[in-house]
């Protein structure tokens, strides 16, 4: 199993303000973020793409492109491309050129995002939202496998005999389809053939295990195989050397980001206790110590019927030190935790 982290590129807020200065410190914060990620053993590094102020991703291919030049072997993906907001042919052209700069290091994650910001920001029509994604989707597959693209569709120009370059180093380049709770989509990854990147980010993780279910069975309908069928879980999560540490470290900050969200989707204030209750055995958010840590991933593993990685969401206003913390233990314990725990579990079932 891969482990990874995911990043929306928070704007640090300095006596209640969002200013060009802070914003210079945590872009170079994030790189050097990336670059320790890279040097301890974390397998990925995933940039969002969101259109709002405590947010500096609205360009993740940008960002995507200095961490490359910065790293050696760490694999870099976007988490997600907004993709029903993005020009299919320029946003392969982007990630295509970024695993050139990479030297075939390069996924993308594509998904329809959290939030509509970018509906009006780009003259879109949020009645079209699944509509766009579906189309641009079958535009964006259509570019990976073909050099010269032959397709029409009805929110864009059609291309007659196109030829579209650059080309990656990876052929195919890694699309995966990332998906909250909606059935559709899980049916819809299942039936293309995509990697699945879950998004948990509340309640139970074991209970999306009927979707999971529904995306392999979709997929094993088109002819896939299942070791084409994967699956990753994102989640907020945080490791210290303690769990009563990554606690009290992380909910201040989780606490007013969900309040927020919360306050726009009318959503009950977060508590303490209703952070602790998803902090257990069963809950999202996958929090602790490093051994701790490992176990829960694993025992969501299982839950979901084995992933193939699991992505960290840390985004809740921890300073820069403690996330190279947190990252140092992800590299260099759970990683190699999980790992080394996953190859005994499967060790023993092949030899039942």
């Amino acid at each position: 199993m891969e482990i990874g982290i995911d990043s929306f590129a928070a704007a640090p807020v300095k006596d209640g303000e969002i200013t060009a200065v802070t914003n210079v410190q945590s872009m170079a914060e994030l790189l050097e973020r990336i670059e320790w990620a890279d040097q301890v053993g974390v397998d990925t590094f995933g940039i969002g793409e969101h259109y709002r102020k405590e947010f500096l991703d609205s360009a993740p291919a940008v960002i995507l492109a200095a961490a490359a030049a910065r790293t050696k072997r760490i694999r870099l993906t976007s988490a997600v491309t907004v993709l029903s907001a993005a020009d299919p042919v320029r946003a392969f052209q982007n990630f295509a050129t970024l695993d050139l700069i990479s030297n075939g290091r390069i996924e993308m994650v594509v998904g329809r995002g959290s939030f509509t910001e970018s509906f009006p920001l780009f003259g879109l029509r949020l009645k079209d939202y699944d509509a766009l994604f579906s189309e641009k989707l079958g535009l964006l597959l259509n570019i990976r496998d073909n050099e010269i693209v032959n397709w029409e569709g009805e929110f864009r120009t059609g291309l007659t005999n196109q030829a579209i370059y650059p080309r990656p180093v990876q052929d195919p380049l890694p699309i995966w389809l990332g998906v909250g709770g909606t059935p559709a989509s899980f049916a819809r990854a299942g039936s293309l053939g995509l990697p699945l990147m879950l998004a948990v980010i509340g309640g139970e993780t074991h209970k999306f295990a009927p979707l999971v279910q529904l995306y392999r069975q979709a997929g094993k309908r088109a002819g896939f195989k299942p070791e084409q069928l994967k699956v990753g879980l994102h989640s907020f999560g945080y490791v210290a050397e303690t769990r009563q540490k990554a606690l009290d470290e992380f909910y201040p900050g989780y606490a007013k980001v969900m309040n927020k969200i919360g306050a726009e989707r009318g959503w009950r204030p977060m508590s303490r206790s209703g952070f602790e209750a998803q902090t257990g055995d069963t809950g999202a958010i996958v929090i602790g110590s490093p051994e701790e840590v490992a176990a829960k991933i694993l025992r969501h593993s299982e839950a979901l019927g084995g992933i193939s990685r699991f992505s960290f969401q840390m985004d809740v206003g921890l300073s820069h030190q403690q996330l190279l913390n947190a990252i140092e233990l992800i590299g260099k314990k759970v990683a190699t935790f999980v790992k080394d725990q996953g190859t005994m579990t499967y060790a023993k079932t092949q030899s039942i």
